[in-house]
């Protein structure tokens, strides 16, 4: 490991909170897969399939969020860069029973990665579907959250194991 990816690079000479230089990288095509999950009861899950839930399409409007959410990334994490994303892309699985499964693909040709906006289009499409499902069920519960894939920039592939594997 290198003395630069063996030291957290958000922090300056003080040991102060900084958004990292990124003026000398160079821009690659990158993309990032993020998933969650949020659990249910197999009827709040029921209601989100036959589209009985009463504030609408579940999955449509939890998909636009996780959209607009990447979009966003830069406002609600302090230290993101803006980025010119290329393509988002939100999908949904079910295991049947009780689970709901988020995914975002998210892609830029840039100088920095995209991983924190696909770590947060799921989190928003989550927190999405629980608050429009909030009034059947309040225990849903969110996560693991995690990055699944990288691709592009100095540090190259980053691949683990889907949660349906």
């Amino acid at each position: 490991m290198s003395e630069e990816q063996g030291r957290l690079t958000h922090f300056n000479e003080q040991g102060r909170a900084r958004m990292v230089d990124i003026s000398e990288k160079s821009e690659t095509s990158r993309s990032a897969t993020a998933q969650t999950k949020v659990t249910m009861q197999p009827s709040t899950l029921e209601l989100i399939r036959s589209g009985k839930v009463g504030k609408g399409d579940v999955l449509a409007v939890a998909q636009v969020a996780g959209i607009m959410a990447a979009k966003n990334t830069s406002n609600w994490i302090p230290m993101c860069h803006p980025l010119q994303l290329t393509g988002i892309d939100v999908r949904f699985d079910d295991n049947g029973k009780d689970e709901l499964y988020i995914e975002a693909t998210v892609r830029t040709k840039g100088l920095t990665g995209v991983e924190m906006e696909a770590l947060t289009a799921v989190s928003a499409a989550a927190l999405t579907v629980y608050d429009m499902c909030k009034a059947a069920e309040k225990t849903m519960e969110i996560g693991p959250t995690r990055l699944l894939s990288k691709t592009g920039g100095k540090a190259g592939i980053f691949g683990a194991k889907d949660f349906l594997s």
